[in-house]
C-alpha cells in the first residue's frame, strides 16, 4: 500500500480530492477500517480514509514513529485485542508517515500467538539439533572407545597368559648371553608345546654350563702352559720368533727384540723378511723344502756395529702341511772374536818362540862381520857395510814384531785404583804432541777428574796405541793434520775420545779390532786388539765409527774409550770385578746388543 501511494504522492499537493479517492481506494480493496497519513514531526494528519476517518484518529506513540522513521514496519496491538494497526514510512519530502489498521478475531490472535510459540520452539530445536549432534557424536565414540578398551584388556590378558613364558624364556636367553648359564626358567605342567621349550631350554643351559666348565679347565692349562714357555723363552738368551705358514711373525721373546735390536712385539702380524731382511735367504730355503732344518752364520747390523747370529730355522709339519716356523738364533760374535784371539795369541807364542832364538845369533853375527872384515874387504866395502847394515836393521825390526806377538800373547793383568783419567790423558797426548809437532793437536780434557778406577800404565798404553793409529790415518790422506783428544764424565761412565781427519773407516771396520787386521801398509794388526784387550780388563769398551760432520772428501774417524765409574757403595780402591756394564754404551765390545758410540772410529790396524 506504500508503494502504491508513493506512486501517487504527486496527486497529493495537486489535487487533495484525487489522492484522497487514492487513500480511500486503497484502504476499501484492502479491507482495512482506516488508513491515515500525517507529518512524523507535529502529528498532523495529511488525509485519512476507512470506516473512522474524521472521527478523531490518533498518531502512534512516538517511540514507535521513531522506529518506521528508520526505514522499519512497525506493528502494534490494540489495547483490547480486536484490532492491530501498522506503521511505515512513504517516499516524500518532507517524509511522511503511514498508518493502517484492521479489526482481528481473538480468536484468531491466539492462533498467530501459539504459531509464533510453536516456531519459536521449532527454531530453538532447530539451533539446538548441531549440539545434540555433536553430544551424541560424544557419546557414541566413548562408548565405542570404551568398547575397545575392554576388548584390548581382554586380550592383554589372554595375550599376557601366552607371551608370559615367552618372555621368560627371552630374559633367560638375554642372561645366558651375558655368560650366566646358570639361569633357568619355570617348567610349566600345561603339557604344551612352550612347557616342552621350557625344558629344552633348561636342559640346553645344563650342557652349556659343562661345556664351559671343561673348556675353561683345558683354558686354564693352555694358559698355565704359554705362561710357562713365555718364561722359558724371556729366560733363554737366545733369540726365538714363532712364524706362522706365511713367515708373519707370531710370538717373538725378549732376547730376540735385544739380539736385533727392533721392536718385533709391536710387528707382530707382519713378514719378518720386511723386519729382517737378513733372514730373507734361509727363510726362502726352508720354505722350499720344510723337511730339514736349516743352520747359517746371518751378519746383521750397520758397517760399524756388524755381529754374526748363529741362526737355525725349522718347520712345524703336521699332516704333511706346514703348519710354521720356529727360528733360532745367538750372537756368537764375541765368541768368534774370542775363538780368533786365542788362536792368534797361541800363534802368537809359537813365532815368538820359533823366530826369537836364531835372531840374536843373526845379529851378533852380522855385527861381528861388520866389525872383523869392514876394513878386510877391498873390492867393495860400501855394498859390504850396506848389505851388513840391511842384515842388522831388519833382524832389529823381527825382533821388535816377535815382542808385538809376545806382549799380545801375554798381556799382563791390570793394577786397579783410583786413577786421574785426564792426567793419563795429558801425558800420552804431550808425547805424541812432542813426536809429531806437524799435526795440530787439540784437547778437550778437565784440569782435575774424572777419577776412575783403573791401571795406569795400560790405560796409556791403549790412549798412546789411538793416537799413534790417528796420527798415520792424518799421515795417509794429503790435507790432514788435525787430531783432538776429549775426555768427558757421562753420568756412570766416562768417555775418552780421540778423533782425526784422516783417511776414515774401512767398509770391514768390524774386524778392525781382530788381531792381525791392518789397512795401514806398515801395521802390525796388533794395535786396536791390544787396545780391546784393555777396555775388556777393565769391564769397559772400544767404540769406533765415523768423524761426528765428516764429508766423503773428508771423512775422518773417531775412537772412544769407554770407562764405567764405580757404584758409590762399592770401595774406590777395588777392581770392578763384578760391575754391572753400563746399559746402553755405545759400542761396547762385548755387549750383544751394541749401538753407535757417539763418535766415529778410525782407519786403525
Amino acid at each position: 500500500m506504500a508503494a502504491d501511494i508513493n506512486r501517487a504522492g504527486m496527486l497529493l499537493a495537486g489535487a487533495p480530492q484525487a489522492f484522497g479517492d487514492v487513500l480511500a481506494t486503497q484502504t476499501t480493496l484492502r479491507g482495512l477500517t482506516e488508513a491515515v497519513i500525517y507529518d512524523p514531526y507535529t502529528n498532523q494528519v495529511i488525509a485519512s480514509a476507512g470506516l473512522f476517518a474524521g472521527m478523531g484518529v490518533s498518531p502512534p506513540p512516538q517511540l514507535d514513529t521513531d522506529q518506521a522513521l528508520k526505514g522499519d514496519v512497525v506493528v502494534m496491538n490494540g489495547g483490547d485485542g480486536t484490532r492491530v494497526r501498522a506503521v511505515v514510512r512513504l517516499d516524500s519530502t518532507p517524509p511522511l508517515m503511514l498508518m493502517i489498521g484492521r479489526p482481528v478475531d481473538p480468536q484468531i490472535l491466539g492462533y498467530m500467538k501459539r504459531t509464533e510459540s510453536a516456531f519459536t520452539e521449532y527454531q530453538r530445536l532447530n539451533d539446538n539439533r548441531s549440539w545434540l549432534q555433536v553430544a551424541f557424536a560424544w557419546i557414541f565414540a566413548i562408548v565405542a572407545l570404551l568398547v575397545l578398551l575392554a576388548a584390548a584388556l581382554i586380550g592383554l590378558v589372554i595375550a599376557n597368559q601366552i607371551a608370559r613364558p615367552i618372555g621368560s624364556l627371552i630374559n633367560a636367553a638375554e642372561r645366558v648371553r651375558g655368560g650366566d648359564l646358570a639361569t633357568r626358567v619355570a617348567e610349566f605342567a600345561t603339557g604344551d608345546e612352550l612347557a616342552g621349550l621350557s625344558r629344552a631350554f633348561n636342559r640346553m643351559t645344563g650342557q652349556l654350563a659343562a661345556q664351559r666348565t671343561e673348556l675353561m679347565d683345558a683354558y686354564s692349562q693352555i694358559d698355565e702352559r704359554r705362561r710357562f714357555t713365555e718364561t722359558v723363552l724371556s729366560g733363554v738368551s737366545a733369540g726365538v720368533i714363532g712364524l706362522d705358514a706365511q713367515g708373519r711373525i707370531e710370538l717373538p721373546n725378549r732376547a730376540a727384540d735385544e739380539l736385533l735390536d727392533r721392536d718385533l712385539v709391536a710387528a707382530i702380524g707382519r713378514w719378518l723378511i720386511e723386519e729382517v731382511p737378513e733372514f730373507a735367504p734361509l727363510i726362502t730355503e726352508v720354505a722350499a723344502a720344510p723337511e730339514r732344518a736349516r743352520t747359517a752364520e746371518v751378519q746383521i747390523g750397520p758397517p760399524n756395529r756388524r755381529r754374526t747370529l748363529l741362526t737355525r730355522i725349522g718347520a712345524d709339519l703336521s699332516g704333511g702341511r706346514t703348519n710354521g716356523f720356529v727360528l733360532t738364533f745367538d750372537d756368537i760374535t764375541e765368541l768368534q772374536a774370542a775363538q780368533r784371539k786365542a788362536a792368534w795369541a797361541d800363534v802368537a807364542r809359537r813365532i815368538a818362540h820359533e823366530i826369537k832364538n836364531p835372531l840374536t845369533p843373526i845379529q851378533l853375527a852380522a855385527e861381528r862381520l861388520k866389525r872383523r872384515f869392514a876394513k878386510e874387504i877391498q873390492s867393495d866395502p860400501e855394498t859390504f857395510g850396506q848389505c851388513a847394515d840391511t842384515i842388522i836393521r831388519h833382524v832389529g825390526d823381527i825382533g821388535r814384531m816377535v815382542d808385538e806377538f809376545s806382549a799380545f800373547a801375554r798381556m799382563p793383568q791390570p793394577v786397579i785404583k783410583p786413577e786421574d783419567i785426564g792426567q793419563i790423558a795429558r801425558e800420552a797426548l804431550v808425547l805424541q804432541r812432542t813426536a809429531r809437532p806437524q799435526i795440530a793437536w787439540q784437547s778437550d780434557i778437565p784440569e782435575r777428574g774424572p777419577v776412575v778406577p783403573c791401571d795406569r800404565r795400560l790405560m796409556r798404553q791403549a790412549l798412546i796405541n789411538l793416537l799413534q793409529n790417528a796420527a798415520d790415518a792424518v799421515a795417509m790422506r794429503a790435507g790432514a793434520g788435525t787430531i783432538a783428544v776429549a775426555v768427558r764424565q757421562d753420568g756412570d761412565i766416562v768417555r775418552i775420545s780421540v778423533t782425526d781427519d784422516g783417511v776414515g773407516l774401512p767398509a770391514d771396520r768390524v774386524r778392525l779390532t781382530e788381531p792381525y787386521v791392518t789397512h795401514k801398509p806398515k801395521g802390525t794388526g796388533l794395535g786396536l786388539a791390544i787396545v780391546k784387550k784393555i777396555m775388556e780388563d777393565h769391564h769397559g769398551s772400544l767404540a769406533l765409527d765415523d768423524r761426528p760432520g765428516g764429508a766423503s772428501a773428508n771423512p775422518g774417524a773417531v775412537a772412544i774409550l769407554i770407562l764405567p765409574l764405580p757404584s758409590l757403595d762399592r770401595d774406590a780402591g777395588k777392581a770392578p770385578d763384578s760391575q754391572a756394564r753400563p746399559a746402553n754404551v755405545p759400542g761396547q765390545a762385548s755387549d750383544r746388543r751394541q749401538t753407535p758410540a757417539h763418535g766415529p772410529a778410525q782407519a786403525m790396524s
